[in-house]
């Protein structure tokens, strides 16, 4: 994964082409991204006052399928089809839509949660929505995974974005991305105290490591936004660029930011 810009950059939820790329090939998106740590699941399901858990870009099910197993009922929203079918698969309930426009039909939760997408979502429409279908005292829980390779690695990988996709932010040298992904989270508590109906957001962070294969490492990769939305060809040049830098196996880095806000009563 490239580093982030120390710049801060335009609002995520903006690129709605990326946004929207991930379906591309949803069979390896499944496949190749990790499960949340179990400790992040248990965080938030003792923050939360009940077991009705609504999770927004569910995409193919992978945390809405954790939360079913610590005992929850999970209601999925999805925007794009061909990754809610591939949740609906495994048994779960997904409705198709952005989270700003969904109908929420008078429906309420106890939790919302949100894996690695709360940054597709407009920070103060959807918190605001999110009070709407929280019930009081009910929690707003988005969080996310994020991956550092090895320095050369990394730095292959900017270059290549450099060459393919010269205008990609994801070409930059910068900080660490374990750090820099925390700015996505201060953007989401921000939206949080503008929409207002929130306690203070209470920001957290979880490290951990995952060893891959190379070509396990290269699937993973391929599913990330910078490359999803390129055309087949460029994405295949720079994950050939990585792919030469690459041991054959690979222990990664991982930081799951996350951030927990508790719907006001009354």
């Amino acid at each position: 994964m490239p580093t982030l810009p120390s710049a801060k950059p335009p609002a995520p939820h903006t690129h709605r082409t990326m946004a929207e790329s991930f379906g591309v090939d949803p069979e390896r998106y499944d496949r190749s991204r990790p499960p949340y740590p179990v400790a992040v699941i248990e965080r938030i399901t003792a923050a939360a006052p009940g077991t009705d858990v609504l999770d927004v870009g569910c995409g193919t099910g992978i945390e809405a399928r954790q939360f079913r197993d610590a005992g929850a009922t999970v209601l999925g929203v999805e925007p794009d089809p061909r990754m809610a079918e591939i949740a609906r698969r495994s048994g779960l309930t997904v409705e198709v839509a952005t989270f700003e426009a969904w109908d929420a039909a008078g429906r309420t939760f106890d939790v919302l949660v949100c894996g690695t997408a709360w940054h597709w979502v407009d920070p103060v429409a959807g918190a605001t929505k999110a009070a709407q279908v929280l019930r009081p005292g009910g929690v707003l829980a988005p969080f996310g995974h994020v991956y550092e390779l090895p320095p050369d690695a990394a730095a292959a990988l900017a270059a290549a974005y450099r060459r393919a996709a010269p205008d990609s932010p994801l070409g930059a040298d910068a900080r660490s991305m374990l750090d820099a992904y925390q700015a996505l989270y201060d953007r989401a508590a921000d939206g949080i105290r503008e929409a207002g109906g929130f306690g203070e957001p209470e920001l957290w962070r979880h490290d951990w490591e995952r060893a891959y294969t190379r070509d396990d490492l290269l699937d993973l990769v391929a599913t990330s936004g910078g490359l999803t939305s390129l055309p087949p060809d460029r994405a295949a040049e720079v994950l050939a660029a990585l792919g030469a830098e690459l041991d054959a196996t690979v222990t990664v880095r991982y930081a799951t930011w996350g951030l927990t806000a508790v719907r006001l009563r009354g």
